[in-house]
């Protein structure tokens, strides 16, 4: 009598490098609101227009602010390994001569991630903030738009972030940058 163990169907983690290509020879469409977690291709969701004025306001503070010190990346890509591209609302990126035409930016590129949070909040704070963590990102954000608040979270430490809270600020401190912050009021209202 033979015994046979029963077994899972394993899945296919999609690599960065196979991502890619599906959307070079054309799998994914052009303009496909799609991001890779953890080799699985996740659909985002719509940009609403309280999340969309977010995100602008958030660009033009943070483009003043830092001038050549850093570059903010709107609603573009890091590369996170094998296994991940996730494209966050905004990234505040070490400066490089090239804007990263040779190489694509990575965790240790970001000075900052910031996520909004409206429709998206629950997914933003419980599982985006933990996957940056586990990645290495210095320093997250999610702007919870339905409560006016600022997540923070920092100081990654074995997978996880050392420190977070939440906080209505108006005048917050830019990580990386000595001397350097924007005033958040604006985008509460």
């Amino acid at each position: 009598m033979s015994t046979q163990m029963e077994s899972w169907p394993r899945r296919h983690r999609i690599t960065v490098h196979e991502y890619h290509r599906m959307a070079e020879v054309g799998v994914l469409a052009p303009d496909a609101r799609v991001e890779l977690i953890e080799g699985e291709i996740i659909d985002m969701a719509p940009i609403g227009r309280d999340h969309q004025s977010i995100v602008d306001q958030l660009a033009r503070l943070l483009m003043r602010a830092v001038g050549d010190d850093a570059i903010v990346r709107i609603q573009g890509s890091v590369r996170l390994g094998e296994f991940s591209e996730p494209q966050p609302d905004v990234v505040l990126l070490k400066p490089r001569a090239d804007f990263y035409r040779s190489a694509f930016a990575t965790a240790q590129d970001a000075l900052l991630v910031l996520e909004v949070g409206d429709s998206t909040l629950r997914y933003d704070r419980d599982f985006k903030a933990p996957f940056y963590a586990r990645h290495g990102i210095a320093e997250a954000w999610v702007v919870d738009v339905g409560h006016n608040l600022l997540l923070r979270y920092d100081s990654p430490v074995d997978g996880a972030y050392r420190n977070h809270g939440s906080e209505r600020v108006g005048v917050v401190a830019l990580p990386g940058l000595q001397n350097v912050s924007i005033d958040l009021t604006a985008i509460w209202s």
